[in-house]
C-alpha cells in the first residue's frame, strides 16, 4: 500500500539549526492549514558547503553563498520538493531561474553574539588574541576595533564552533544571535554586540521560503507565513547587496528599521582589514527603491571597483 501524498515536501540542510528552522516552518504550515505535521514531509540534503569543511578554504573558494542552497534549489526546480527553507543570509543574490523567495518568517534578533570561554567582550581580549571566524564581514569589523587580533579560520555548524572554542582553537568568535536563540543556546553568548557598531549581514536572522515561480498552489500555501515587515526589510537589504555585487568575497553589513510605513536602511562596506569603511542610510516606503538608493550611494563613496581594490 502506497503512502499518502504529503501535503507539502520541505527541503532543508541537515544541520541542527537548519532542521530547527524546517520544523518551525512545518509547524506553522500545519497550524495555518489545519493539517497534521506528519502530513508535511521534511527531506534533508547535504550541500556542497556542508561537505567542504576544510578550515583552509573560504566560501568564495568553493563557490560562494550558493553552495549552501544548490542541492535544495535543484530539488525544488525538478519537483522533488515543494518548498526550500533557508537561512536568508545564505541565499545568493542572484536566484536560479524558475524560483523565488515567496515568504519570510518574522525575523529573529539580527545581532551578532560574542562568545569566549576566557573573556567577557572584545575589549577584554589580550593583545594578539586569536579571533575565530570564516566570515570576512565579521573579521573586518573585529579588525576595525582591534587591528592586533589574529584571524583564524573557524567553520562548521553552531555546535561545532562552540566545541572549537572549548578546544582552544580560538580565543573568541562571533555567531548570529538568531541561530543561538533557535537552538536554545543563547546562554552561550558572553556579550551581545551593538548592531550599529557590528552591522549584521544582509538578511541575517530571517528564514526564507523558496518556491517555484508560477506555482500558484504553493504560493497560496506559504502566504500565511509571510511577515510583511520582514519581507520588506529583506527585499531592501538583498537589493542593496545586488547593487554592490556583494558576495562572500566582500565585507557588507546591513541594518533595517521601521516606523509605521517608513522603512530605514543602513548599509556598510569595509576593506578586508577593517581600516576603511563607508556607510549610507536612506528611508522610504518602497523596499526595492530603498535598497537601490543605499547601494548606489555606497558605490558612489567607495568607487565601482572597490571590491577588487580592497580584496587584494
Amino acid at each position: 500500500m502506497q503512502s499518502p501524498t504529503p501535503f507539502a515536501r520541505i527541503g532543508t540542510r541537515g544541520s541542527p539549526l537548519a532542521l530547527a528552522q524546517a520544523r518551525l516552518v512545518r509547524r506553522l504550515l500545519s497550524e495555518a492549514h489545519g493539517v497534521e505535521e506528519e502530513a508535511i514531509a521534511i527531506e534533508v540534503f547535504s550541500t556542497g558547503g556542508d561537505r567542504s569543511q576544510s578550515e583552509n578554504t573560504t566560501l568564495s573558494d568553493i563557490g560562494g553563498k550558493g553552495v549552501f542552497t544548490k542541492e535544495i534549489d535543484d530539488a525544488l526546480l525538478s519537483g522533488r520538493i515543494d518548498i526550500g527553507v533557508h537561512s536568508s543570509k545564505d541565499v545568493a543574490t542572484g536566484l536560479p531561474q524558475g524560483m523565488s523567495l515567496a515568504a519570510f518568517l518574522e525575523r529573529e534578533d539580527v545581532r551578532d553574539a560574542f562568545l569566549s570561554v576566557s573573556v567577557k567582550g572584545m575589549d577584554n581580549l589580550p593583545e594578539g588574541a586569536r579571533f575565530g571566524t570564516s566570515s570576512i564581514r565579521r573579521a573586518a569589523q573585529a579588525l576595525r576595533l582591534r587591528p592586533d587580533l589574529r584571524i583564524v579560520p573557524f567553520r562548521g555548524n553552531v555546535h561545532t564552533r562552540l566545541q572549537k572554542l572549548l578546544d582552544g582553537v580560538a580565543d573568541a568568535t562571533l555567531l548570529a544571535l538568531a541561530g543561538l536563540n533557535r537552538l536554545g543556546e543563547e546562554h552561550r553568548a558572553t556579550a551581545i554586540l551593538d548592531p550599529e557598531d557590528f552591522m549584521p549581514a544582509p538578511a541575517q536572522g530571517a528564514i526564507g521560503i523558496a518556491i517555484r515561480d508560477h506555482d500558484d498552489r504553493f504560493a497560496e500555501i506559504v502566504a500565511p507565513l509571510d511577515h510583511a515587515p520582514t519581507h520588506a526589510a529583506i527585499t531592501a537589504e538583498r537589493t542593496m547587496l545586488a547593487v554592490l555585487d556583494g558576495s562572500c568575497r566582500t565585507p557588507v553589513g546591513a541594518l533595517s528599521g521601521r516606523v509605521g510605513e517608513m522603512l530605514t536602511l543602513k548599509g556598510e562596506i569595509l576593506s578586508l582589514d577593517g581600516q576603511t569603511s563607508f556607510r549610507a542610510e536612506a528611508s522610504g516606503t518602497d523596499a526595492t527603491t530603498l535598497g537601490e538608493k543605499v547601494g548606489r550611494e555606497l558605490l558612489a563613496q567607495a568607487g565601482p571597483d572597490w571590491a577588487g581594490q580592497w580584496g587584494r
